[in-house]
């Protein structure tokens, strides 16, 4: 999910204004860019988001999912309130299919793997989360290894099996293994890897308000 910047510094992509992937009577699904706020935040300064973007063209339009504003990738949108409940309620009852592409610091052991790490959001460094065994919600993440880069770096296919709000940063992170670019949880080369958060929401699968189970695909950009 999204979370608003502690510093309204925010200068994002103008090109292209709006990708839509797939639009019916129903719901829009968006390719939103790295650097785009999901929603607009309370400062002024943070006006400009894919939802606002959306609603001058799709004025119903209702959010049905959010990225982190770093993260690219598979935005759904409705179009009426019944397609909206509908689809929200599959997202709320963890019964979409959720995929994303990640390329993480170092050389990660072994071929595939669970995250079973519970968190919670990190009270002396908003809105940073943490892992936290006291207070933390139940999440869980899964990860399997697509390529082995020389940096040494790693890309990985992970799946979210829980919601949580940087949820795969942080068990990525939990593993030794942040993802490359990531201004809140990478460090040192880590962080000077990439120039964005190397991260990218690349399908989704659900049922269609009309009964049939459908399956959205954005290409990964890197």
């Amino acid at each position: 999910m999204s979370s608003e910047l502690s510093n309204p510094v925010y200068h994002p992509p103008l090109d292209p204004w709006l990708t839509i992937v797939h639009r019916d009577d129903d719901l829009l699904v968006l390719d939103k860019p790295s650097g785009l706020l999901s929603v607009p935040g309370r400062d002024p300064a943070l006006s400009d988001s894919l939802m606002t973007r959306v609603q001058k063209q799709f004025p119903k339009a209702l959010m049905i999912n959010r990225l982190d504003k770093d993260t690219s990738g598979i935005v759904l949108m409705s179009l009426n309130r019944k397609a909206h409940a509908a689809i929200a309620s599959q997202f709320e009852n963890r019964q979409t299919r959720k995929s994303y592409i990640a390329i993480v610091w170092g050389e990660v052991a072994g071929e595939a793997g669970e995250v079973d790490l519970p968190l919670a959001i990190d009270p002396e460094n908003k809105p940073r989360h943490r892992v936290d065994h006291e207070n933390g919600k139940p999440a869980q993440s899964l990860w399997r290894v697509l390529e082995r880069l020389p940096l040494p770096a790693t890309r990985l296919a992970l799946t979210p099996l829980t919601g949580r709000t940087h949820q795969l940063r942080v068990h990525m992170k939990a593993l030794g293994h942040p993802i490359l670019g990531d201004e809140f949880y990478a460090e040192g080369e880590a962080l000077a890897a990439a120039p964005r958060l190397m991260l990218h929401a690349q399908e989704v699968g659900f049922r269609h308000p009309d009964g049939r189970d459908v399956t959205y695909t954005v290409p990964c950009p890197f």
